[in-house]
């Protein structure tokens, strides 16, 4: 199905070849003017230089020509526009025709085209925090935009999982607990299946061992000897390492599930593993690696650059390897796994130079093909209300999960107190709400923006906030609740009114909105395009006796345009990942 101003751009297309001009002089755009029209063509301006006329000339003739039943009115204006009013009747014939199409119809523009799409990134046997929010969220809607467009996408979590964190807990695991039979070296198994910790305390034992090994020499040592056995296959240490990610992944789910955040693999710095000492061995042989100062570092400035850019380095002079290195292993993995056509990344903008050496190392060393694209999308921070990263009242690191139950009982009150939600259904009404609050506070801004978190702002039934957008969607289901006859069989029918008109060109601009959204990999375009449409519901709904229209067709018409509305935003939360609840 056309977008509505592309078929607007059609028939306007071909009043300029009827006149005599070419034809790609009619796009029309929605007026920047709307108290003067409804759209706009600038055609004639640049027309004028081609064909040496004045652009009121020219104007005039595409308007002579310009006799289509799309619209209700076409005037000329100084000093060469095109202004263009739709017929009421070619409008609701649209609008049918969307409404008829699940998808409202918006074609998939990106059909069959694979992206692998990293975002989350927690280390585990650590908890959440608040700074995995951004990545999680936005994350989890360009992959559902994404997927609308037509896109397999595989969302990959890739987690924080080897290293030297992973020896600093077996090594204090270790400490605590000898006669394990993790570091038995003569025990022949079967490992116990229970893990000897539980969540709770493997959080503890981290930042524990971290703080340890920073004043104790002989500690560290340990940690690192752990980390190379580990890394080495001691089947010791690999077995305590395996509980702790099924610990560890367990929290996560959990943790992610009520983010309603989930993801397609659940690979890990570990699973890239395998292929870095290949994958440096032919990038020495190729002569793409170089030692420098005893480190393997491969060059990757261009003559071109404005600004320095230093060799990314793939291994250290301890033999240690870097984020680059697994990065760079991980795109080897990913090539061999899901052949992507581009691989993007949900990561603080603060890393932008760091996936730009592997970018460009990745490029060089032909590990990902040349038509592959791979894409860095740069968040800001969270901040609170200071302008300073978002913390606890105490000052520390709030965990996400803190975050969620404080929001979500800040929404419980205000539903308590409203007394219009059944006792039965406020957990759940006040978990939807809480999500649409903490999402859709998040999402409206760019990604690349910083952003203050305002817990009283973000969970206002008003305003430019996910809870006024539910509070929308609900109130058109009461109404729909109380019409005497059925809802799905009525017709659209041409507007009456202003605010009527409003919300139907509203209706209509989906399409556009989404496109870009899903280009630009944006949902905030979207988050603005479902606030205008919402505004415009509720300005219809206000000026507006729907359920006591005595014209039984226009109370019909009027059902159905409502419907169509509850259905397209309803469409639109989903694809930035919350959802409304009957009642709040």
């Amino acid at each position: 199905m056309e977008k509505f101003v592309d078929l607007l751009s059609a028939a306007v297309a071909r009043a300029f070849e009827a006149a005599g001009y070419d034809g790609a002089y009619g796009r029309v755009t929605a007026s920047n003017r709307p108290d003067l029209c409804q759209f706009q063509c600038n055609g004639a301006l640049p027309a004028a230089k081609q064909y040496h006329k004045s652009p009121m000339a020219i104007a005039g003739d595409v308007a002579a020509q310009l006799q289509d039943s799309l619209f209700a009115r076409v005037q000329t204006a100084a000093p060469g526009f095109l202004n263009l009013d739709v017929s009421d009747e070619a409008l609701a014939r649209y609008l049918e025709a969307m409404a008829a199409d699940d998808r409202f119809g918006v074609e998939p523009a990106a059909m069959g085209r694979t992206v692998v799409l990293d975002y989350g990134g927690p280390n585990v046997a650590k908890p959440l925090h608040v700074g995995h929010l951004r990545s999680a969220i936005i994350g989890e809607s360009v992959k559902r935009l994404l997927r609308f467009a037509g896109c397999r996408v595989i969302g990959d979590i890739h987690m924080g999982d080897w290293g030297l964190q992973m020896g600093l807990i077996i090594a204090e695991v270790r400490e605590r607990r000898p006669e394990l039979p993790y570091f038995d070296e003569a025990f022949a198994g079967p490992y116990p299946e229970e893990a000897p910790f539980t969540i709770s305390e493997l959080e503890e034992i981290y930042p524990a061992a971290s703080a340890k090994s920073k004043v104790d020499e002989a500690f560290a040592a340990k940690a690192h000897d752990a980390t190379f056995q580990l890394q080495q296959g001691r089947p010791g240490y690999r077995a305590l390492w395996r509980q702790i990610m099924a610990v560890s992944v367990a929290d996560l789910k959990k943790n992610y599930g009520r983010l309603e955040v989930d993801f397609d693999v659940w690979y890990g710095e570990s699973d890239a593993q395998p292929y870095i000492g290949p994958m440096l061995e032919d990038l020495k042989a190729r002569g793409l690696a170089r030692e420098s100062d005893g480190a393997l570092v491969m060059d990757v400035a261009r003559e071109d650059d404005a600004k320095e850019m230093p060799p990314c380095i793939l291994m250290k002079s301890d033999g240690a390897t870097l984020y680059a290195t697994t990065d760079l292993a991980t795109l080897v993995q990913r090539e061999r796994d899901f052949h992507p056509d581009e691989v993007l990344y949900v990561v603080d903008k603060r890393q932008s130079l760091h996936f730009e050496q592997v970018f460009r190392a990745a490029r060089k060393a032909g590990i990902v093909r040349p038509e592959t694209d791979l894409t860095f999308l740069g968040f800001g921070t969270m901040n609170g209300r200071d302008g300073k990263p978002f913390k606890t009242r105490e000052g520390g690191v709030m965990r996400l999960e803190t975050l969620i139950a404080e929001v979500t009982d800040f929404v419980s009150k205000k539903i308590a107190e409203n007394q219009t939600v059944a006792a039965g259904d406020q957990g759940d009404t006040a978990h939807k709400i809480a999500l649409a609050a903490l999402k859709y506070g998040d999402l409206s801004n760019a990604p690349t923006k910083d952003y203050i978190f305002d817990l009283d702002r973000f969970s206002a039934f008003e305003g430019n906030t996910g809870p006024y957008l539910l509070y929308t969607i609900v109130r058109i289901k009461s109404i729909l609740a109380r019409y005497d006859g059925d809802a799905a069989a009525a017709r659209l029918q041409p507007p009456a009114d202003g605010a009527q008109r409003d919300l139907m060109l509203a209706l209509t601009r989906l399409a556009d909105n989404l496109s870009v959204a899903c280009r630009d990999r944006a949902p905030n375009v979207l988050c603005a395009y479902i606030y205008e449409l919402a505004g415009c519901a509720n300005k219809f709904y206000h000026e507006t006796k729907i359920l006591s229209e005595e014209d039984p067709v226009r109370r019909a018409g009027y059902i159905a345009l409502i419907d169509l509305t509850r259905r397209v935003l309803e469409l639109c939360i989903g694809l930035l990942g919350f959802s409304a609840p009957e009642k709040m």
